[in-house]
């Protein structure tokens, strides 16, 4: 889910009207004996029922040497357990009427089930049963992993721009493990075991490091009685680690030039910045927002309408990481123009965002844009979910959804340039440039 969409669930879930008028929601956290904690929130528009449950790890809960292995498990999750055969999981959802996936990020891992509200429980008792029920059969995992394999080269290591943005984070980080991609490196995958899967398996997938999140059309009391019968047998695991990292200081540009056959030039530069909870945070949100936020945006105009340097330019703020991540500015540059142009003129955005105060009308329409947005995913109890899982698995919670608006209401011209002067500094930002290269002789023949 993209930046701009997830923030704006955010807001969506706790916005007062113009008025003032509280419009929270009826949100309630619950917590079996074996410490499986599970958010529930009623929404009887539709009938309809949404089951995730994210575990707290992901790409950073890994080591030099066997990056990955969050990603694999996940595909593993739908291989089978002692009650359910291969790919049993998904037919049941579908013969049910609904609709499964999963996806692995750097702080979590999440499974999903979208039902019908009266089909809810059999997503309970499936979730339940690869909770600790996971059988690892040697000949899935070699399938899968060759998979995993495919969806490395088709994703990145065949796409220009994809391998680029990973070289760059790979730079930017030095010692947080978010410099990994969430894939895992190529080597790795080729030599992680089923032993490496089950000893991650056992660590981390465990009640008490896990969020059932339900939204829909129920009764939470009766739900909640299902989810006592469901997941309450299951016995607790050791205690939850929550790992702490601490990037070092940046002091010096760091610069990768990667040379791949491409039809345009890319550059792709990152800043180290904080949470989205930091005092900095929601000021970064709107700095982004003024630059990359639409056709009337500071980028857009200078780069892609005015000069003609690039066919398209962006910024985004990951306010999604648990931990603080990057700042990123990006783009495709035109025939007949250079990535250095590209840099001058980005940098000039950025000195005049950090030296020149923003003009109000240009702040405000920035701060309604990012108010406006949400609205229109208002209506999915799927994001609503999303978001609370979100929320809820990187430690926060009700009281920053009742938050980020007011915060964002409350940045000023001021803000913006203090966050600008602070975090957009040459010798703290890491520059990516993709070099085209013709294609190789004899590639493309008949």
């Amino acid at each position: 889910m993209s930046r701009i969409l997830s923030l704006l669930l955010i807001g969506l879930l706790a916005a007062p009207t113009a008025h003032g008028e509280d419009l929270s929601l009826p949100v309630q956290e619950h917590r079996l004996a074996n410490g499986l904690r599970v958010v529930t929130l009623e929404d009887h528009s539709a009938p309809v029922a949404i089951v995730q449950v994210w575990y707290h790890v992901g790409s950073k809960n890994e080591v030099p040497g066997k990056t990955g292995l969050a990603h694999l498990l996940e595909h593993m999750m739908f291989k089978g357990t002692a009650a359910h055969g291969p790919g049993e999981f998904s037919r049941r959802v579908a013969r049910g009427g609904g609709d499964d996936n999963a996806f692995t990020s750097r702080d979590y891992t999440a499974y999903f089930e979208k039902f019908a509200a009266d089909r809810l429980a059999l997503g309970l008792r499936l979730e339940a049963d690869r909770m600790r029920g996971l059988h690892l059969d040697p000949g899935e995992f070699e399938r899968e992993r060759a998979v995993v394999k495919e969806e490395r080269r088709m994703r990145t290591e065949d796409d220009p721009q994809s391998a680029l943005v990973e070289q760059v984070q790979a730079a930017a980080f030095v010692a947080h493990p978010y410099r990994g991609p969430v894939i895992g490196w190529m080597a790795d995958i080729d030599r992680v075991t089923v032993a490496d899967l089950k000893a991650f398996y056992d660590r981390y997938y465990q009640p008490g490091n896990a969020i059932l999140v339900l939204v829909g059309d129920f009764d939470t009391a009766a739900v909640m009685q299902e989810v006592e019968t469901a997941f309450g047998p299951i016995p607790p695991g050791p205690p939850p680690v929550a790992p702490r990292f601490a990037e070092p200081p940046q002091h010096g540009e760091r610069r990768i030039a990667l040379r791949r056959e491409a039809q345009l030039p890319f550059v792709y530069v990152a800043y180290h910045t904080p949470t989205l909870d930091d005092p900095d945070g929601h000021a970064l949100e709107v700095l982004a927002q003024l630059l990359a936020g639409g056709k009337s945006s500071r980028l857009y105009r200078s780069l892609v309408q005015e000069r003609r340097v690039a066919l398209y330019a962006g910024a985004s703020y990951d306010s999604d990481a648990e931990d603080p991540s990057l700042f990123t500015l990006y783009g495709a540059i035109q025939p007949g123009h250079t990535t250095g142009e590209w840099q001058s003129l980005v940098a000039t955005e950025l000195w005049r965002l950090a030296e020149e105060p923003v003009p109000e009308r240009e702040l405000t329409k920035a701060k309604n844009q990012i108010e406006a947005q949400f609205v229109f995913a208002q209506d999915s109890v799927f994001y609503l979910a999303m978001t609370l899982g979100r929320l809820y698995t990187t430690g926060r919670g009700i009281a920053d959804l009742n938050a980020y608006l007011p915060r964002i209401r409350a940045v000023t011209a001021a803000d913006v340039q203090r966050v600008a002067r602070t975090y957009f500094r040459p010798d703290q930002h890491t520059v990516g440039i993709l070099i085209p290269e013709p294609p190789a002789p004899g590639d493309g023949g008949a």
